[in-house]
C-alpha cells in the first residue's frame, strides 16, 4: 500500500473519531482514534520491515526475506528515512547466501543514510568483512576504523575486535617463513 493512501486513511479515521466524539459516542471515538494512530504509525514504520527484523533476530532468514519481498517498490511504499534500512536488511539477508553480492546493498544503505549510528557501524563492519574476503586490507582497515567511530554505544565492540584480530591473521598468512609472500 502506498504511503499516500496510508496517510489519507489515517486522516479519515481521525476525522471519524472527532465526529464520533462530537456526537457523544466517546467509546467508539476513542477506538477509532486508536486505529487511526496505528495507521499513522505504519506510515513511519512499515510493518513488513518490522516483521522482517523480528525474523532476522530469530535467525530465520527465509521468513525474513519473504516478508521483505512483499515490499515491491520501496521508494513508494516506504518513508524516505526507511530507504537505507531497507537496503541494510536486504544486504544482511543476501550476505547469508552470497556475501560478495551484498556489498552493493550495504553501500546503497550508507549512501541513503540511516539515523542510528549502530546501524551505520553494522553496514561498515559488513563492508570490512567483504573487503577482507577480497584481500583488500587497506579498505578493510578504513571500514573498521569508521565502524569503531560510529559504534558509540559499543554494541559491536566485540565483533570489531574479532575482525581486527582476523585482519592481523591475514598479514601472518601472507608471509611465509622464508620471507616470501604467498599470492
Amino acid at each position: 500500500m502506498s504511503n499516500i493512501v496510508r496517510l489519507i486513511i489515517a486522516c479519515v479515521l481521525f476525522g471519524a473519531a472527532v465526529a464520533l466524539c462530537a456526537f457523544g459516542f466517546w467509546g467508539w471515538g476513542i477506538l477509532v482514534l486508536f486505529l487511526g494512530g496505528i495507521v499513522l504509525l505504519s506510515f513511519f514504520f512499515n510493518e513488513n520491515m518490522l516483521i522482517s527484523q523480528f525474523y532476522l533476530r530469530k535467525e530465520n532468514s527465509e521468513k525474513a526475506e519473504a516478508w521483505l519481498m512483499k515490499i515491491t517498490d520501496y521508494e513508494k511504499q516506504l518513508h524516505k528515512n526507511q530507504h537505507g534500512y531497507y537496503n541494510l536488511l536486504i544486504g544482511l539477508i543476501e550476505s547469508r547466501k552470497a556475501p560478495m553480492k551484498s556489498e552493493k546493498y550495504f553501500k546503497k544503505a550508507l549512501q541513503l543514510g540511516m539515523k542510528m549510528s549502530h546501524n551505520t557501524a553494522l553496514a561498515k563492519l559488513s563492508l570490512a568483512g567483504i573487503s577482507m574476503a577480497k584481500r583488500n586490507k587497506r579498505e578493510a582497515q578504513m571500514y573498521l576504523s569508521e565502524a569503531t567511530k560510529d559504534d558509540k554505544n559499543k554494541l559491536l565492540a566485540e565483533q570489531i575486535k574479532m575482525m581486527k584480530g582476523q585482519l592481523a591473521q591475514m598479514d601472518k598468512q601472507q608471509v611465509v617463513r622464508g620471507g616470501y609472500r604467498q599470492f
